[in-house]
């Protein structure tokens, strides 16, 4: 399978790369990549581990119920699937109760090296633990998962979207194969010139391989998606650099994203390893509703509170503001959450979708 964000264009004229997301020319994982730079993910784009301290809190209590179910194991495994540079691990600590904090293994998954001043108790590895027994959690990882890019030609046909290093383009062959079986099931394209899908094959088993991991407990994937019913039509390619939107060049200055289709993705998971013994079917739920369903709900302070207790009713509003950040329609609060439970009861029952 190629590896590559979109196909490398190698047709003369000099100058070009393999442009895949794990290669030093994205940006992606290589030697001089965009995660291996030293100011980390959160120079660059701000996700909900960022935005308030809440969402490393509702991570932790989604954790005590995965403990509950699990039956209270003398070890619980958290792991903190592409950990930037270990903000949610390090908060998801802080928040536990401290009976279950001494009782958690916790893992950072991350390309990048160990960052300096993280606690010694938190494990850095560069591919996920096997056997995990606990809550896999993975924000904001599916999207940096290198995808092709199909784009139908004058012909009708969809073919592979080939860039150079400046991030010009030209349209390669015509899908093959694997890809396009995964294309004619998941985003079948009308013959319509110039109409663009990402190829997620590369996600689904991706995914598919972190769900084999959990022995026992929850997989979790937080990311910005869409499903058969939703797809856009010219496919969402994009880059990020300094907390701006800009051209998806893969020249290491930028992160290059593309948004999951996140049903394909929990039908890999179903199939995974570990799908043999997970129970009941992967819940798809918006952020907003995992949240609410975690005690995240942005409601405003009683303003009784004030005259009674004026600095905690400032907290208590800042946090309110926190919290509709994370549940906001149109932002974050869109974000889906894929939860697939190994061996458990489903920890968010009756969460609206």
């Amino acid at each position: 399978m190629r590896a590559a964000l979109y196909g490398t264009d190698g047709d003369g004229g000099g100058g070009a790369v393999d442009s895949s997301a794990g290669d030093s020319s994205t940006g992606g994982s290589g030697a001089d990549g965009f995660y291996r730079r030293p100011e980390g993910p959160a120079g660059h784009f701000r996700t909900s581990v960022h935005a308030s301290p809440l969402f490393a809190a509702a991570v932790a209590r989604l954790l005590c119920r995965v403990d509950e179910a699990l039956g209270r194991p003398g070890t619980l495994d958290f792991v903190d699937m592409a950990a930037g540079r270990g903000e949610l691990v390090t908060g998801v600590l802080a928040a536990l109760p401290a009976d279950v904090a001494a009782r958690t293994r916790a893992y950072a998954v991350e390309i990048a090296g160990r960052p300096e001043g993280l606690a010694p108790r938190i494990t850095w590895l560069s591919e996920p633990p096997r056997q995990v027994t606990g809550l896999l959690f993975a924000n904001e990882w599916l999207d940096n998962v290198p995808v092709e890019v199909a784009e139908v030609d004058p012909a009708g046909v969809p073919r592979l979207v080939l860039v150079r290093d400046d991030g010009t383009e030209r349209l390669g062959e015509p899908l093959s194969g694997a890809e396009a079986e995964w294309l004619a099931r998941w985003w079948p394209l009308p013959a319509e010139e110039g109409l663009r899908a990402e190829i997620g094959l590369p996600r689904d088993l991706a995914w598919a391989a972190a769900v084999s991991c959990v022995a026992r407990g929850l997989a979790v994937a937080v990311d910005y998606g869409h499903t058969a019913d939703a797809r856009p039509p010219f496919g969402t390619l994009t880059g990020f650099r300094e907390g701006r939107e800009t051209a998806p060049v893969p020249d290491s200055s930028c992160d290059i994203t593309a948004h999951v289709a996140l049903d394909a993705c929990a039908a890999a998971g179903a199939g995974a390893g570990a799908g043999a013994h997970a129970s009941g079917p992967a819940p798809l739920l918006t952020q907003r509703a995992a949240l609410r369903a975690l005690g995240v709900t942005g409601a405003r302070p009683p303003l009784a509170l004030a005259g009674t207790d004026p600095a905690a009713y400032v907290r208590a509003l800042a946090g309110a503001g926190e919290a509709a950040e994370l549940t906001a329609p149109g932002g974050l609060g869109d974000f889906a959450w894929l939860l697939r439970p190994v061996g458990i009861a489903n920890p968010l029952p009756g969460a609206p979708a």
